[in-house]
């Protein structure tokens, strides 16, 4: 048996983009969906600890109800498209190391 100490578990920040929006705008949605992230929680200890590295970001294809049920997360912001309307095109999650048990189920945005 090791005498190691557990390593700490690693800080994440999940990105998930609605597959009805269309490429260009998805990628656009991202890198909002990011920033916007980062500055709602810069004074939350858990972006400090994520910033200070390696911080992780994890972004994923979600069908329109996966993207209704993780609004039940908290420590979120969604992000609209006014190209698009203002419809609801990604939503972020505050950085942290324990997500629902379905966000390990949502496919990888490819």
């Amino acid at each position: 048996m090791s005498t190691e100490p557990a390593a700490p578990p690693k800080l994440r920040m999940y990105i998930l983009v609605r597959e009805s929006v269309p490429t260009g705008f998805a990628v656009l949605a991202a890198a909002h969906a990011s920033l916007a992230a980062h500055l709602k929680f810069r004074d939350s200890p858990e972006v400090a600890e994520w910033l200070a590295g390696p911080f992780f970001k994890t972004v994923c294809r979600v069908t329109d109800e996966e993207f209704a049920h993780a609004k039940e997360t908290p420590d979120h912001i969604i992000i609209t498209e006014s190209a698009l309307d203002g419809q609801e095109v990604a939503i972020a999650f505050r950085p942290r190391a324990d997500y629902p048990k379905a966000f390990r189920f949502l496919r990888l945005y490819k």
